[in-house]
């Protein structure tokens, strides 16, 4: 049996079709992040993109997105080597420091149930910044840097 894509083909040499597919669906990208001025340290808070649709936990201007917010940043394979701002759970992330698709991720699990399953998605954890109007700093969470 063959190795799955992402054990043999590069990041920088993945199709199209491939490179979306890594995406595990969980919205972890679309916390809103803040950084420290100072030490450049990146926290994560419960606030969400007001593009996330929270039901599928998907980009609603997906096409769009980076236009409608000039802050989203677009996954390539040219910055890959400044993912910090990804959660640890990115298979992108993972992938570019060498590791393997955990096994909730899709691709592995053959389902994208199994990323909700692992609790390892933004379902029932978030505000969308449409709705909220306090501090950002006041939401910060640590859960998104688990990588179980």
């Amino acid at each position: 049996m063959a190795e799955p894509f992402w054990k043999t083909v590069p990041l920088n040499e993945m199709t199209d079709t491939q490179w979306e597919s890594l995406c595990d669906g969980c919205g972890k990208c679309c916390l809103i992040k803040l950084q420290d001025a100072d030490t450049e340290e990146i926290v994560f808070t419960d606030i969400v993109c007001h593009l996330l649709d929270m039901n599928t936990r998907q980009c609603t201007q997906y096409a769009k997105r980076c236009v409608l917010v000039p802050t989203c940043v677009k996954l390539t394979s040219d910055n890959l080597d400044d993912l910090d701002f990804m959660p640890p759970s990115c298979a992108y992330r993972l992938l570019a420091e060498g590791a393997d698709l955990p096994n909730w991720h899709p691709l592995v699990s053959g389902t994208r149930d199994s990323v909700v399953a692992a609790d390892m998605s933004v379902d029932a954890r978030v505000i969308s910044e449409a709705d909220f109007d306090g501090d950002f700093e006041d939401q910060v969470v640590n859960w998104p840097l688990m990588n179980a």
